[in-house]
């Protein structure tokens, strides 16, 4: 079998009897669009402040964008399709952890945690930052409400928003994980499929 064979499966953009399409554009460019916003909110810090506040704009509107999509959004996008009561999380977890665990076309129950855990923690930093800003530089839409408010809640947002987005990176190394766990046990390339929306059709 030669490379080209090999990797083919992984770059196709195309459906085929055995690869279906699972994850429609928006959900792509969102997914991928956030990793960067967060990444360089992170990375630059205050040392670029203009920047950070831009990219926290940013991943704050990737999150409503995605709210709404959840609701009215394609099959695998719906949070109805992949958020599950936490004893069938738990239940797969274990059966994971056994290697039995059932493979999902979209989401599966620990993934849809993921997704909701990572939502809810990429908002908070997102919001305890814009607090940080109305009240350590009286700008931004929470200007009004923060400098009306004594300083030191200015430290308390502050406080916050370090632990939300530590918090943050640490469930983003933790969902890594998990792709990769996910990608050696059924045999699938995970990351590709979210790049070309692709997936193998078959369900174990």
């Amino acid at each position: 079998m030669t490379t080209e064979t090999m990797i083919a499966p992984a770059i196709t953009r195309h459906e085929s009897p055995e690869r279906i399409r699972v994850w429609d554009p928006l959900v792509r460019i969102f997914h991928w669009t956030l990793v960067g916003g967060f990444a360089t909110a992170f990375i630059v810090e205050d040392d670029l402040l203009g920047v950070h506040v831009w990219a926290g704009y940013l991943v704050l509107s990737l999150i409503a964008v995605r709210l709404v999509w959840g609701l009215i959004g394609t099959r695998h996008a719906r949070f109805s399709d992949f958020v599950r009561k936490p004893s069938d999380v738990l239940a797969y977890v274990r059966d994971a952890l056994r290697l039995r665990a059932p493979r999902y076309l979209g989401h599966n129950p620990a993934g849809g945690a993921m997704v909701i855990a990572l939502m809810i923690a990429v908002a908070l930093t997102g919001l305890s930052g814009l607090a940080v800003y109305g009240a350590e530089e009286l700008s931004g839409p929470l200007a009004p409400m923060m400098s009306s408010l004594p300083g030191s809640w200015g430290h308390f947002f502050e406080e916050v928003h370090e632990v939300m987005a530590n918090l943050t990176l640490a469930l983003i190394v933790a969902h890594v994980a998990g792709v990769i766990f996910s990608s050696l046990s059924h045999r699938e390339n995970l990351i590709g499929g979210m790049i070309t929306g692709l997936k193998r059709k078959d369900i174990q």
